[in-house]
């Protein structure tokens, strides 16, 4: 990592980063709580994590961003305006002038033509959010180019919903405009400075990423040479809790500003003591349950069909998820442009005779034996111990297997799983953009890799539910294509890859101290807290 500055190292000395640590936060800095075990790398090439895209997100701009009142829209950001061919085959970002990179040199569209292009030439899982709109190795040099210093044009191959390409491309990690001249010179073998990314950020943002000690905490500082309004705080400070008993203890002393994984009873508790606020947002994340179709026993889609009788949805709504999330069935999440409404996406409930007629109907008339991984959020293991519970009442063994988020992210993504439990958040307001990763798989062989299409690692390949997701992508009536998501929601939630149970609120437990804490459903923006 860069060397840390005198200020920031007396912090983490001074045990910012030791759950020791008992004094009041810095005036100066914003001090979070969060289980952050699931960071990997700091590559918007590969980044795949969410607690890894927010904190990237607050440190590297994209070339548009999310409106905050409306997420739908998008707004100027690195791009402070852009024109559209009258085709919509074309779109042409102007930059904002004078923008520079940490070390104050000049950050020029040329770097961001190469930002851009290096993502599809690495080839990493956030790749598709580029090559999905006909970007491939081979064409990128041409059809993502700088005319001068400050344009940028996007040239495609097909007429695609302009604000989705804004919002999946412009707004996306992967449009972060990073340092050309350091990633080459750091280059390995010719990976375009991914291994220095692994473990530093070089791109142009309000915050610089100065220290990251896995398992320990994150620090990051204010950009002097930042193009827009500078941060009002000029640093944040991410301490790893996995505990969210230890969270709640630490938000309560005073010894962070803000607890990220606090569990409903703690939410709860909090919430009526009045000393703490208890904020929330419903987000575009979906906890699920996914099923590996490689598996002889859940290739079958009646049992999967048969899983879903398993959940008991109003029940864990009411115990387990509240201020968490709420029950979704459907794979396009509400607020969604194409998304079913709360009654027809969740159309599913428990019961067991329905589950075991369904098993009977694929064979297991006697149920069958299998695993379940779930992660360290707090609501998996009671949710998985309820479902483990209502399985054995049709004869289906479960057996549970709880491990930390890094490692079931490996294990998900290696296909080395009969069953897991775990979330995906898309990161457009739009059906198409959970039906282009929860549904369509671009190529179902181990050799693909496409390790960020949940499809893939569950190993769920449909031929014609392809051709359906990309018929809605390019239906040019906004009706018609709404009509085309409805339809084939209805048809995943009952032989899709997995059974989909909620969506997720962004909570936190935010001290009095914060003023102005902001965000909504697809982002956080740490440079407009103050205290």
């Amino acid at each position: 990592m860069t060397k840390l500055s005198s200020v920031a190292a007396a912090l983490v000395l001074a045990g910012t980063f030791s759950a020791a640590g008992q004094a009041a936060t810095p005036a100066d800095s914003l001090v979070m709580a969060w289980n952050i075990d699931a960071i990997s790398t700091w590559d918007p090439a590969q980044i795949g994590e969410v607690v890894t895209n927010e904190i990237y997100t607050n440190t590297c701009d994209t070339l548009v961003d999310f409106d905050v009142k409306d997420e739908k829209k998008v707004v100027p950001d690195m791009a402070q305006s852009w024109d559209v061919s009258d085709d919509r085959k074309k779109i042409t970002f102007h930059l904002q002038n004078k923008m520079k990179f940490a070390d104050g040199s000049p950050a020029t569209a040329g770097d961001l033509a190469w930002s851009l292009q290096r993502v599809v030439k690495l080839g990493y899982g956030n790749a598709a959010a580029i090559k999905e709109y006909g970007f491939t190795k081979e064409n990128v040099d041409q059809t993502i180019t700088a005319t001068d210093d400050h344009t940028l044009v996007m040239t495609f191959d097909k007429a695609y919903p302009t604000n989705l390409v804004l919002q999946a491309i412009a707004a996306n990690n992967v449009s972060s405009l990073v340092d050309r001249k350091l990633l080459e010179k750091q280059a390995v073998d010719g990976d375009f400075g991914h291994k220095y990314l692994s473990t530093h950020t070089a791109c142009v943002g309000p915050y610089q990423l100065v220290r990251w000690n896995a398992g320990e905490g994150v620090v990051l500082e204010a950009t002097a040479n930042y193009w827009g309004q500078q941060p009002k705080l000029k640093r944040v400070l991410i301490r790893h809790v996995a505990e969210t008993g230890t969270q709640r203890l630490l938000l309560t002393q005073g010894d962070v500003d803000i607890a990220r994984d606090l569990s409903a009873d703690d939410l709860k508790t909090l919430d009526q003591g009045g000393k703490v606020k208890v904020e929330k947002t419903l987000k575009p994340q979906l906890f699920f349950w996914s099923f590996n179709n490689e598996d002889p026993i859940f290739k079958n889609e009646k049992v999967r069909l048969a899983m879903r009788y398993l959940i008991d949805y109003d029940g864990l709504a009411s115990s387990v998820m509240p201020y968490l999330g709420v029950p979704r069935a459907s794979f396009a999440q509400l607020g969604a442009f194409g998304a079913l409404d709360e009654k027809q996406g969740q159309p599913f409930k428990l019961d067991l005779v329905k589950a075991k007629q369904l098993l009977t109907e694929a064979g297991y008339p006697d149920g069958f034996t299998s695993s379940v991984f779930f992660g360290t959020l707090p609501h998996s293991a009671p949710i998985a111990q309820s479902i483990q519970q209502n399985a054995a009442k049709v004869g289906v063994k479960l057996t549970l297997e709880r491990m930390a988020n890094a490692q079931l992210f490996s294990r998900a993504r290696g296909r080395e799983f009969q069953s897991v439990m775990m979330a995906w958040q898309t990161s457009v307001p739009d059906a198409y953009g959970n039906a282009s990763r929860l549904v369509f798989n671009p190529d179902n062989s181990k050799e693909a890799r496409a390790t960020q299409y949940p499809s893939w690692r569950a190993a769920y390949y449909d031929p014609q539910m392809n051709k359906a997701v990309e018929a809605a992508l390019l239906e040019p009536d906004d009706s018609k294509r709404s009509a085309m998501y409805a339809d084939l929601q209805r048809e995943v939630m009952q032989k899709g890859p997995m059974a989909i149970m909620f969506q997720m609120y962004n909570t936190a437990g935010i001290s009095p101290t914060v003023k102005n804490w902001t965000w909504n459903g697809f982002r956080v923006w740490y440079n407009t807290a103050s205290k």
